[in-house]
């Protein structure tokens, strides 16, 4: 009975469809006006067939029933209400007389995605029964019309627009309030791109009256914050977009009582303060973008479990803090973006509940220890856990399982291990990057297991090793392949390369292969298209002939090779080339002149090679041009500059070019960097050369001929961060303007002519990290009296061979900051002094070098580290007591006080000095006992006392005794190893209560000499008072031995030798 009533009303329900069916079919036929005002619309229409978008014409065919055309629907009376032409790529105008606007029963209009002429028709007030209008990236520009606000049954909108595509809307006139006053029934409203301008009291007033919104999105709609109370009443609220707005404010509490709220995305809106906690407990919502605001903070709390959120994305946010083991509780979540915040501590195992995830990125953060298991998330799409500090292997997830993924950055960490043969072999796999680690092993015979789809694989900065995996030319669809910087080895036939025939980024750099250039058997026409080729260190011995024949090739590195002979011509003939690095080869000359170049040539390297002669290469586009230490000799050409119009870096260090620095250097208006060191140039610095500072970041001229001043021109606008003039014949005194430098960290003006008092007009250059005037003419004082805050950032401070004086002041020195720190970071994980020549590329840069003199050597440091700390006041006339502060400079590695006139004890603070490896006190008039402390400088490799008045014993069992004996001599009370005088009993000490006792003890020793002195004098002295005939003979004798020593002396006695006679007389 049961299966006979649900027969039956199966069977009703049926019939009943089918009827109700058959109605709409007999009552949609299309009305013969409708008809001919869709047909008049479409023959109005024109395509844009450039359009990236796939043309899908309108074609209607009038013999038919209009109802049934693509893109429209009619009601029961044949109208059409509903007409869709998105992304058609129409290309034609809509004026206000268009047909289009007599379909006046239309509810339903999209437009969508066309390329229609800009002009917005007006005219959309006479489809009154509008309920959904949807005109969103349809081509129209200019002022939104006030008659789109008269369409009172608008349900849905959507005006947005893409300003990429150099399209604009705006709402002036009619402005947002004016726009949406009387579109009460709106419950989705999109005006992306639009702009509308309006402050945060503006826009979220005006959106009052849509009580019923359910969904708004305004991103890019110049927006300001902060965002008002009013939009709390909108309760309906479930989807809001504000992103890519400059909101400048906290997300608003009232946001967590939007019940209904299922996406809040608020990307690049400049939100700071902490975000509400409770945002994320929000049981409807699913999707949170909150990305690229770098002033919001927050950590996660405890998620809840049955949470609904399927998007997470927080990257480039302040969030931090561990990932709480909660997480795990969003099982709905298929995309989490984490990328360059703060998070730290291990990746919680409970991501392994995530079985729904597609998209993970947590790159750029400090997320330590293993990587957990994601075998679970068998849907993932995208893994990225780059630039972390990750360590163990990776074999926890099982790779077999992941048969979708795409995508695994998992580079920039320490992980270590064997790379899982499986993860080569998911079917899916595009790309594979795992740079920077410590992989090691070598990759297992890929053939035929690998992904085909596989097109990039980076595994550069490991430990792999072995023969070079001949394997990876199986791998057909790579475009990229980078092995650089590990331990390969083996020999590649450059025909090997044929077989990647999709291949443009090559790098095999810094391993131990070579690569055959010689092999001829390479066809041109089967070689890859190459964009990127990088083989430093592959020991080619010539230029490989397939590159002559490479179109696209932008960017060729064939450093450190062993390449010979000429520069060919044909490289300046490779129109697309933008980067060439040749340096460090054996390159001698170019092939031939060539002149009017017309090479695109942004970067050109051709540092340490035997270039001779003059420079005949000069690309006119240059940025960053490098002929550095080479054999190129005669004197820079004059129409330099002309060829620097663009440059940014310029060096000629270490050539022999000779004559005056031209002047036309000083058009290059764009240079950074300006390095003529080590030639022979002479003649004075262009005074333009200053006044360039105002652009330029360093000027080094060391090591040259030049003389004259330098011009006292630095501009108020100083952008100097290097000036490096050492050895040269320069003179004068430092100019004045130099101190309007305030962004130097570097000034080297050693071994010259320079004179003067201590340039205390530099105090405020708060930056300075190195200090050089050693060798030149300085004098007075080195206290600056006004000196309160400066130099904070010293670290290197050579003042030697000067005449300076004085007494070391705690004003002074105290400011020294830099000395003082403990650096408690790796060396290896320092930045060293360097100078970026474009912001925030450090691939280009110029790296600052200084001479110091260690241990009494000169030692050159090619890198500037900040513990690098080093105090050099050597041969100038400082005196009185080593100041206190000494002691605090606990960051000291080498201190060098010799040659002065310091007094007083050496300070037993010395042994807080736990870094210094040199100390030089000698040649000074210190006195008392070496102290004991000095044994507590475990690093100390080098110790100068020597030409003192010290005393007593030097400390034993120290390592003191391993220093040898010139470390301590003339010190004439210093006794006991390394030094042969033996220490003996100690002398008396005056006010002892022991010595009224016992009596004095008499050094006889001493007492003897003394006594035979005086005794040997007096035979000699006592003759000569007494007896005249001695003292007459004694001096003849003498007048006659100086006589022929000193010529001019016996010539000037006779010329007074009258007066002489009679003072003679007068005293016998």
């Amino acid at each position: 009975m049961r299966t006979s009533l649900f027969s039956l009303l199966f069977f009703y329900s049926f019939v009943s469809v089918m009827f109700t069916v058959d109605v709409l079919l007999v009552s949609a036929q299309c009305q013969s006006d409708q008809s001919r005002l869709l047909l008049q619309l479409e023959s109005n229409f024109s395509y844009d067939h450039t359009s990236l978008g796939k043309l899908v014409p309108v074609k209607w065919n009038q013999n038919t029933d209009c109802c049934y055309w693509d893109g429209v629907s009619c009601d029961e009376g044949g109208h059409v209400i509903s007409l869709d032409l998105n992304s058609r790529s129409i290309a034609s105008s809509v004026d206000d007389s268009s047909s289009l606007f007599r379909l006046q029963h239309l509810q339903w209009l999209n437009l969508a995605y066309n390329e229609f002429k800009p002009a917005f028709p007006t005219a959309f007030d006479k489809l009154e029964n509008l309920s959904n209008l949807n005109l969103s990236y349809a081509g129209f520009e200019g002022q939104i019309p006030i008659e789109i606000s008269r369409l009172t049954r608008l349900v849905t909108l959507d005006l947005s627009v893409s300003s990429l595509l150099g399209r604009s809307l705006k709402l002036e006139k009619p402005n947002l309030d004016m726009l949406v006053q009387n579109l009460t029934r709106l419950r989705f409203l999109y005006l992306d791109g639009a702009n509308i301008s309006a402050t945060g009291n503006e826009w979220c007033k005006a959106l009052l009256p849509l009580t019923e919104l359910q969904e708004l999105s305004m991103s890019r709609c110049y927006l300001s914050g902060p965002i008002h109370s009013s939009l709390s009443n909108l309760r309906s609220l479930s989807v809001i977009r504000l992103d890519n707005n400059n909101l400048s404010a906290s997300v608003p509490q009232f946001f967590t009582e939007f019940e209904n709220l299922t996406s809040l995305r608020l990307s690049a809106t400049r939100l700071r303060g902490r975000l509400p906690e409770e945002i994320f407990q929000i049981p409807t919502l699913q999707i949170l973008d909150l990305s690229t605001n770098k002033l919001l903070e927050g950590s996660f709390p405890n998620f809840p479990l049955n949470a609904s959120l399927r998007t997470l994305a927080l990257s480039g946010t302040n969030y931090g803090g561990q990932v709480s083991e909660s997480i795990g509780n969003l099982e709905q979540l298929t995309r989490i973006e984490l990328a360059t915040c703060n998070f730290s501590g291990a990746i919680p195992k409970t991501m392994k509940k995530l079985t729904q995830l597609v998209y993970l990125d947590f790159s750029f953060n400090r997320f330590s220890g293993p990587i957990p298991s994601f075998s679970s998330a068998r849907n993932l799409i995208y893994l990225s856990l780059s630039y972390n500090q990750l360590n163990g292997g990776i074999h926890s997830t099982d790779w077999s399982s992941l048969s979708k993924l795409e995508i695994v950055y998992l580079g920039n960490n320490k992980l270590s291990g064997t790379i899982p043969p499986a993860l080569f072999c998911i079917p899916s796999l595009r790309g594979l990057h795992l740079y920077q680690n410590q992989f090691k092993g070598n990759l297992n015979d890929l053939h035929g297991k690998a992904s085909l789809l596989l097109e990039d694989l980076d595994l550069s900065s490991n430990k792999l090793q072995g023969q070079f995996p001949m394997s990876v030319f199986e791998l057909h669809g790579l475009k990229l392949l980078s092995l650089s910087s590990n331990n390969y080895s083996g020999s590649i036939p450059m025909s090997a390369f044929q077989n990647l025939r999709n291949l443009s980024y090559l790098d095999l750099s810094y391993n131990r292969l070579s690569i055959d250039a010689t092999d001829t058997n390479i066809s041109s026409l089967s070689f890859p298209t190459i964009v990127t080729l990088k083989l430093t260190s592959c020991n080619l011995t010539e230029f490989p002939d397939f590159l002559k024949y490479q179109s696209r090739l932008s960017y060729l590195d064939l450093s450190n090779n062993q390449i010979q002979g000429k520069i060919p011509n044909w490289i300046w003939k490779v129109r697309s080339l933008g980067y060439l690095n040749l340096s460090q080869n054996f390159l001698v000359e170019f092939d031939r002149s060539l002149k009017n170049i017309n090479s695109t040539l942004n970067v050109l390297d051709l540092h340490g090679n035997q270039l001779q002669g003059q420079i005949q290469i000069l690309p006119p586009y240059v940025t960053y041009l490098d002929y550095s230490n080479n054999n190129f000799s005669s004197v820079l050409p004059a129409q330099l500059g002309d060829f620097l119009q663009f440059a940014y870096f310029f060096s000629v260090s270490g050539n022999n070019f000779n004559g005056s620095i031209p002047k036309s250097i000083c058009s290059s208006l764009y240079l950074k960097v300006l390095d003529m060191s080590y030639n022979y140039l002479s003649g004075s610095i262009p005074k333009c050369l200053t006044q360039m500072s105002a652009s330029l970041g360093v000027l080094n001229l060391r090591g040259n001929n030049l003389s004259g001043i330098i011009s006292d021109t630095f501009p108020e606008s100083c952008k100097l961060q290097t000036l490096d003039l050492n050895q040269n014949r320069l003179e004068g005194k430092v100019p004045e303007s130099l101190g309007n430098c305030k962004e130097l960290e570097v000034v080297d003006i050693g071994n010259n002519q320079i004179s003067g008092s201590f340039p205390c007009h530099l105090e405020n250059i708060s930056k300075l990290r190195v200090l050089v005037l050693r060798s030149n003419k300085f004098n007075g004082s080195i206290h600056c009296h006004k000196n309160n805050t400066s130099w904070p950032m010293l670290q290197i401070v050579d003042l030697a061979s000067n005449n300076f004086s004085g007494k070391l002041h705690l004003s002074g020195l105290g400011t020294w900051e830099a000395m003082r720190a403990n650096h408690d970071k790796n060396q290896s994980e320092l930045q060293h002094l360097m100078f970026e020549v474009l912001a925030n590329n450090d691939q280009y840069y110029y790296q600052d070098a200084i001479t110091v003199t260690i241990k009494g050597n000169e030692l050159k440091l090619v890198k500037i580290l900040p513990v690098y700390t080093v105090i050099d006041i050597s041969c100038n006339n400082f005196e009185g007591p080593i100041p206190e502060v000494i002691g605090q400079f606990k960051a000291l590695y080498a201190l060098n006080f010799s040659h002065n006139a310091f007094i007083g004890p050496i300070p037993s603070f010395f042994g807080n000095l736990g870094e210094l490896e040199s100390l030089d006190l000698s040649s000074n008039s210190l006195r008392g006992e070496i102290p004991l402390q000095l044994a507590n400088l475990n690093f100390l490799s080098f110790l100068n006392v020597s030409n003192n008045k010290l005393v007593g014993p030097i400390p034993t069992s120290t390592q003191l005794q391993s220093f040898s004996e010139a470390s301590f001599e003339n010190n004439d009370g210093l006794c006991g190893p390394p030094l042969k005088t033996t220490c003996g009993l100690p002398p008396a000490k005056e006010d002892s209560p022991s010595d009224s006792e016992t009596g004095s003890i008499i050094q006889w020793n001493h007492l003897s000499v003394e006594i035979g002195f005086i005794f040997g004098l007096g035979i000699i002295i006592v003759p000569l008072i007494y007896l005249k005939r001695w003292r007459i003979r004694y001096f003849e004798r003498v007048d006659h031995a100086l006589s022929r020593l000193f010529p001019r002396l016996r010539r000037e006695t006779k010329k007074h030798g009258r007066r002489a006679n009679w003072n003679q007389r007068r005293r016998l």
